[in-house]
């Protein structure tokens, strides 16, 4: 079996690394913060993230992931070393990692080229590419070598990736450039065109967590949001209800539900037919949507599962890895 040392779920949102032996160790902001002038890193991750909006000309906070690939590349390989070395003050290795990183489904060549050559440069050994809905099998415990359909939808930062995996493969699986920040956006959206107040990132991210949801509650509760009026330019404050939320997502669920209907079209029956009676597994930091499992039930008829720790499920995947990539090896090299 391959010695997986490092699983990274690089992130558009959120890096997330699990350590051999160790679990997850790092699960943090897809942020960089550092000197215009001199090029120095300030921050990375949280306190990175805290910056936005925030500072003067004299500093760039970055965010150099989007749906799921690296979209600027020497500000990404400079952060992922960052959290490497990082991960590695908590877990000493003896020599040079082996590391396996997820990747989206049907990502160019140029794009694993990318993460490839970023993840060299951070001093690893072997590097292993894994696509998010086997990690995210993977790190559920699923048996992704037995024959019977299962499948996942896993809602990160940047991209929704849906597939039903049988068999050690993805039978059938699309990847959708939406994820848990369109949210956000979607309800910073909402507020400004309703109540003319706008909202910084951090803010309708903050709203988006505490009292967003995607599905009714039986019982309505409110949070305050602060903002910008529109209108005069003054700070502002709103008491947001979570039910009136919903609507601002109908879009992306809409978007969502068609994926996850597109891929159980192109299924052969008997998968069809496993999925009915195994359900849909969710993961990612979007599964955390108030009521996304029940509408994904109430529109497909399919009961809906949250993984545990579904924001870090795909990185413990991808550190559970080696039994998986070294059967893969063996199958191509027949």
């Amino acid at each position: 079996m391959y010695r997986i040392d490092m699983g990274i779920d690089l992130g558009t949102s959120k890096v997330c690394i699990y350590m051999r032996d160790k679990g997850i160790v790092i699960n943090q902001p897809s942020v960089l913060a550092y000197e215009r002038k001199e090029k120095k890193i300030i921050a990375v991750g949280y306190k990175a993230k805290k910056m936005l909006g925030k500072t003067t000309e004299a500093i760039v906070v970055e965010k150099p992931m989007q749906h799921g690939v690296i979209s600027e590349y020497a500000i990404a390989e400079r952060m992922i070393k960052a959290f490497i070395k990082n991960a590695l003050r908590k877990r000493r290795l003896l020599g040079r990692p082996n590391v396996c990183v997820t990747v989206p489904q049907g990502i160019t060549e140029v794009e694993r080229r990318a993460v490839e050559d970023a993840i060299v440069k951070t001093g690893a050994k072997e590097i292993f590419l894994l696509e998010s809905p086997i990690a995210s099998a993977l790190g559920t415990g699923v048996d992704i070598m037995e024959t019977t359909g299962h499948m996942i939808v896993d809602i990160g930062g940047g991209t929704t990736e849906i597939a039903i995996i049988s068999a050690g493969d993805i039978a059938y699986g699309i990847s959708l450039k939406i994820g848990g920040d369109d949210f956000t956006d979607a309800l910073a959206r909402f507020v400004r065109r309703k109540y003319n107040i706008e909202l910084g990132e951090l803010s309708a991210e903050d709203a988006k967590v505490e009292i967003a949801g995607v599905y009714p509650r039986t019982v309505d509760s409110s949070y305050e949001i602060k903002g910008k009026s529109q209108i005069n330019g003054l700070p502002v404050r709103l008491d947001l209800g979570a039910n009136e939320t919903v609507e601002a997502f109908d879009d992306l669920v809409n978007q969502i539900i068609d994926g996850i209907m597109k891929v159980l079209d192109q299924a052969e029956t008997e998968l069809i037919a496993d999925v009915g009676k195994e359900g849909i597994l969710l993961s990612g930091g979007g599964s955390l949507i108030y009521g996304m499992d029940k509408v994904i039930t109430a529109r497909t008829g399919i009961k809906v599962s949250i993984a545990d720790e579904p924001d870090s499920v795909v990185a413990a995947g991808a550190g559970m890895a080696g039994e998986y990539i070294m059967v893969q090896d063996e199958e191509n090299k027949k």
